[in-house]
């Protein structure tokens, strides 16, 4: 008959050890998948990348002065312009936007907060221009699941000193990304559509 060997105290207190390691580890690894299933819930939810609010970049713009906002009413030629800039119905009767009046032969310095669709979810773009230039456009949300690289300076900084073309065009080439292309033409869109309504502005 074989005889059955106690383990010693040091086995013991070892092999304690050892499970209380691994409890430890399955609990962090539990809280882990916990925190990350609650904040891809709450991104799902909300469905926004938030990447500067409005108010930021118009405080960023006019160097942490906010302008009252401004209004621009579209007359039925207008909304025709710009549903033909958009590619799109547009049933908007107004436009807010902000501005910082400078000597007359320079214009108006104006910012501009516009949405426009993505694939499936509208983006959030704020431009800032002057002297009928395009100083700045910045996504300040995104909301789509794929093409955020033109969130990115490396792509928004193409619009930049972009103007407007008698035909409404910008004044040049757009370099695309490959499976960001309606994100793309968003932008595009937006960038002619803040210039117009800027010269419209200029023009009153």
């Amino acid at each position: 008959m074989i005889g059955f060997k106690q383990p010693s105290l040091k086995q013991l207190s070892f092999e304690v050890f050892v499970h209380k390691l691994l409890l430890m580890i399955v609990l962090l690894c539990l809280a882990f998948t916990n925190v990350y299933a609650k904040n891809s819930y709450a991104k799902n939810v909300s469905g926004k990348e938030v990447e500067q609010k409005p108010v930021q970049f118009i405080r960023h713009v006019f160097n942490g002065d906010i302008p009252k906002a401004q209004v621009l009413w579209l007359s039925k030629a207008d909304k025709t312009i710009v549903a033909e800039i958009l590619q799109h119905k547009f049933n908007r009767l107004r436009i807010r936007y902000w501005q910082k009046t400078t000597p007359k032969k320079h214009g108006k310095d104006t910012v501009w907060i516009l949405d426009e669709m993505g694939k499936e979810k509208p983006i959030t773009i704020g431009v800032h221009i002057k002297n009928q230039q395009i100083v700045e456009l910045k996504v300040l949300a995104y909301r789509e699941s794929r093409g955020d690289e033109v969130r990115h300076t490396f792509f928004t900084k193409q619009f930049n000193l972009a103007t407007l073309t008698k035909n409404n065009e910008l004044d040049r080439h757009i370099d695309g990304i490959t499976g960001a292309t309606l994100s793309v033409r968003a932008l595009t869109k937006v960038a002619r559509l803040a210039l117009w309504l800027n010269k419209k502005v200029n023009a009153q």
